[in-house]
């Protein structure tokens, strides 16, 4: 797929969108994010993310004003409250992991999703990274929620569930922050109640938005119901047919959308360094919308093993 515009002051451009996978992940070439983009390019950009969720853009040797010039055409930026900021830039996100600080991130999740309006999308710049190593995977929600077998689809659907910053508490904990200092945080941020089955406010389709980093239970469910169903939320996003695999490189940057995909950052790499850069787009609230979702949809291609589990079709038993 190729997309094609003509800019008076440049001439023409040709932006190639190269898929990495059937539903997930694309390749974004001819285009330098340190220039100037027309508000056609910015709109083609933000189309290819909500048909491919993630995008990957290779060989971009920018600053970091111009990382922030970029995420900012797509919205507003957070100041994340429990990382390691840029020093001259609060919205950029410092994330350094080696031989003192090994990787955390290597569990399914979507970025802040303890806020009461999460983001929208992140982009995330390598800096620094081991040779061999330190990838990042990205799940299609989409297609998780499509392969849920139908008897789950409808206990979970319309309900909500409660996240929380907990990972974030520990770390305040350790590095001594009192219970009076952590009460105060939690009354900034108050933990919210998200639909388990979020409808994308921009595609109107239908994707699983619990994971397990934040998401605490499912509310007003029995505990042992609430995480049992958790529990196979949380394993969609393990099989290989819904995910796409970035092996970053120097001056690798991925934008992807928090409201559609989760991601998992390997830690394969210890004790090397990796050094990157997060900049996050604020998104707005959550709801699920039961009558919104397209009709006009491809057929999933997934066959095998995975359209069993969506049938509900035991092999097993049957062997």
């Amino acid at each position: 797929m190729t997309i094609t515009e003509s800019r008076a002051e440049s001439g023409p451009t040709t932006i190639t969108v190269t898929p990495h996978s059937p539903t997930i992940g694309a390749e974004i070439g001819g285009i330098d994010l340190g220039a100037e983009l027309s508000d056609g390019t910015i709109s083609e950009i933000r189309q290819a993310l909500l048909d491919w969720k993630v995008l990957f853009f290779r060989d971009q040797d920018i600053t970091t004003d111009r990382h922030l010039a970029f995420a900012r055409r797509f919205g507003d930026l957070e100041i994340h409250p429990f990382g390691d900021p840029h020093p001259d830039h609060p919205e950029v996100l410092r994330i350094t992991h080696g031989e003192n600080a090994p990787g955390l991130e290597n569990g399914w999740h979507s970025d802040v999703t303890w806020r009461v309006e999460p983001s929208l999308g992140s982009v995330l710049r390598m800096l620094d990274g081991p040779e061999v190593g330190g990838d990042t995977l990205f799940a299609d929600m989409y297609e998780a929620y499509e392969g849920l077998p139908d008897d789950v689809k409808e206990k979970v659907e319309g309900r909500t569930a409660r996240h929380d910053f907990t990972r974030f508490k520990i770390g305040m904990r350790k590095r001594g922050a009192t219970e009076e200092q952590i009460a105060t945080v939690e009354e900034k941020f108050p933990n919210p109640h998200h639909p388990v089955i979020r409808t994308h406010p921009e595609t109107g389709r239908k994707g699983i938005y619990v994971n397990s980093a934040f998401a605490v239970e499912i509310d007003g469910m029995d505990p042992d119901e609430s995480e049992e169903l958790l529990q196979i939320l949380y394993r969609q996003a393990n099989y290989p047919e819904y995910q796409v695999r970035l092996r970053w490189r120097a001056n690798t940057i991925a934008f992807w959308d928090n409201r559609s995909v989760q991601h998992y950052a390997v830690s394969d790499y210890y004790p090397q360094t990796r050094v990157v850069e997060r900049v996050t787009i604020i998104g707005d609230a959550p709801y699920y919308a039961a009558d919104q979702a397209p009709t006009d949809l491809p057929p999933r291609p997934f066959k095998g093993q995975i359209e069993l589990d969506r049938r509900g079709v035991d092999w097993r038993r049957r062997r």
